[in-house]
């Protein structure tokens, strides 16, 4: 199995602090493992997800996708990058309401140029994936918390991403329906080479990962 996600020696500072957030982290994902991210609120979880997706720059440090250096490389590569080879699930859904369930799916496979017809079969088979072939006409205000989350992860599967990032993905959820959602984003998954870390606050769903990384202060701390 290749490398999916590398992270080299990675320190992160704001310009409005003079305390990194990050302190040395290193971290390496290979194809098909599960990483679980976990560590107490403000540890640097969500800003070492956010520099693993290439929304956010190491202040020192390297970064590699597929063995793709990509610290130094133009906002352009890191856009393509990130529509083509990564998929994000956030703890909030962040689904357009203008857009039903199958129009929010389609909308990253049609920005990446994919046919439409093509998008829309492809976005009706992820939504029946999540359990969802009865709401493709849905808005998100006919959705419950459940059934938007589920939404969501299709939506960051849409592109066949090699890596899966996901910021609390059931944090919003009560526990039966993030039993669920989590559930069924594994199932999902393990049916794909995918590589993925989840940051969560849930230590029995962390078990089930292949491995957990725990984050306090900024630094690696062994469990």
């Amino acid at each position: 199995m290749h490398n999916v996600l590398t992270l080299k020696n990675i320190y992160k500072r704001y310009r409005s602090t003079e305390d990194f957030v990050l302190h040395d982290i290193s971290l390496t994902v290979r194809e098909s493992e599960f990483v679980a991210l976990v560590g107490p609120s403000g540890s640097g979880k969500s800003t070492l997800l956010h520099i693993a997706g290439l929304l956010d720059n190491a202040t020192h440090g390297a970064i590699s996708i597929c063995d793709n250096d990509l610290d130094m490389a133009s906002d352009h590569v890191k856009t393509s990058i990130r529509l083509r080879k990564i998929g994000f699930v956030y703890q909030y859904h962040h689904l357009l309401h203008e857009f039903t369930a199958l129009e929010n799916v389609m909308l990253p496979q049609l920005i990446a140029g994919k046919q439409k017809k093509y998008a829309m079969e492809k976005a009706k088979d992820l939504l029946a994936i999540c359990g969802l072939e009865h709401k493709f006409s849905a808005y998100s205000s006919e959705l419950s918390g459940g059934q938007k989350q589920r939404v969501a992860v299709a939506r960051a599967l849409a592109n066949d991403p090699v890596l899966l990032l996901a910021d609390e993905p059931t944090g919003n959820l009560d526990p039966d329906t993030a039993k669920s959602v989590f559930e069924d984003l594994l199932n999902i998954m393990e049916h794909t080479k995918m590589a993925a870390v989840i940051a969560t606050h849930n230590y029995h769903f962390a078990s089930q990962m292949n491995s957990v990384f725990n984050i306090s202060e900024g630094s690696y701390v062994k469990l």
